[in-house]
């Protein structure tokens, strides 16, 4: 009797499960380093922030089981990404606090930022904070591995942080543009994805995978990561303070730069954004118009569905890909209409 094979939102919730279970241990020793460090804090307001920031945003287990599910594909153990996986926690959650802050991004799934409730200063002294503490972390996790194997994790940290830099600024280069080319925009989440691929490198360092295994592996991280990122796109267009907060602050999402390329929706959609205070009316207005029009598909057809088959063929010569392959088909579940929101 072959195994059922899981889809949609059955998958979906199958690898949210996944994911906490894999990534429970790192994420629990990340939390107790924060409270220990917020014990040590005599500023009031400074503990009050980290705690904030530990309660509502570092609850995230992708990227440690991610570590895992990469190291056991390739034939490692997978308990040995922990020590890299809690520096990789705090390193990435310092990257979120300073993105919100370039972003300006106040709220995000409907609760306050870090940014949003205790001002840029304090938000970027606890982004500063978790950065020091997360490469100290990995500075001591290299105990436990031989010191080409760290020196070599090191080089991929610190080429994803250029690349992320760099990622950036180009995203500074693309805002207020009325009319960015998609190409233009695919250039970004292709840099924005390069940390998922470091995580698969990682992976494929601990495990001591062949090169010709960690050259696919980091190929399906890139990719996977493109696929998130254009998840999130997606996402945010059922939101109506997110397009607001994009419009103003940030690029626009993939299905508002696509449709803004089509003359009839352009013509529905710019007196909107070129508001001087878009409301959340006008912001559901144009999700609306998008969704209608089969943007979504045309995405899903033309990006979506093409990456996740050049994923699964970069890693079909891995004999353990069966969760590397669910994790992608998870990426992207039917998009509901926004006229839920």
């Amino acid at each position: 009797m072959s195994e059922k094979r899981l889809a949609g939102e059955e998958l979906s919730e199958y690898i949210t499960k996944l994911f906490e279970k894999r990534g429970k241990k790192a994420l629990e020793i990340a939390r107790k380093i924060i409270n220990d460090e917020i014990a040590k804090l005599s500023c009031k307001e400074a503990r009050e922030a980290l705690k904030y920031f530990m309660n509502t945003k570092l609850r995230d287990t992708t990227r440690p089981s991610l570590l895992s599910i990469a190291c056991e594909a390739l034939g490692g153990e997978p308990e040995k990404t922990t020590p890299i996986a809690v520096p990789l926690i705090l390193i990435s959650s310092a990257v979120d606090v300073h993105d919100d802050i370039i972003d300006q991004s106040v709220a995000k799934k409907g609760k306050l930022t870090l940014y949003g409730k205790f001002g840029e200063d304090m938000a970027l002294l606890i982004g500063d904070a978790l950065l020091f503490k997360g490469f100290t972390l990995l500075c001591e996790a290299g105990k436990e591995f031989p010191q080409e194997k760290i020196n070599a994790i090191f080089e991929l940290i610190t080429n994803l942080f250029f690349e992320l830099g760099e990622a950036e600024a180009y995203e500074l280069s693309l805002r207020k543009k009325e009319k960015i080319q998609i190409e233009e925009y695919m250039e970004l989440v292709r840099r924005k994805a390069a940390d998922f691929e470091a995580y698969m490198r990682i992976s494929a360092l601990i495990a001591e995978a062949s090169n010709n295994e960690t050259e696919a592996l980091g190929k399906y991280g890139r990719l996977l990561g493109m696929l998130i990122i254009l998840g999130d796109d997606n996402a945010d267009m059922l939101d109506p303070s997110e397009i607001i907060n994009r419009a103003r602050n940030e690029v626009l999402p993939l299905p508002i730069i696509y449709a803004l390329h089509k003359p009839y929706l352009r013509r529905k959609i710019l007196p909107f954004l070129r508001k001087k205070k878009m409301t959340r009316r006008d912001a559901k207005k144009i999700s609306d118009i998008i969704y209608e029009a089969g943007v979504f598909d045309e995405i899903e057809k033309r990006f979506i569905l093409k990456f996740i088959q050049h994923a699964k063929d970069t890693v079909k010569n891995i004999n353990n890909r069966k969760l590397l392959i669910q994790v992608l088909e998870s990426t992207y579940p039917k998009l509901p209409s926004p006229t839920s929101f």
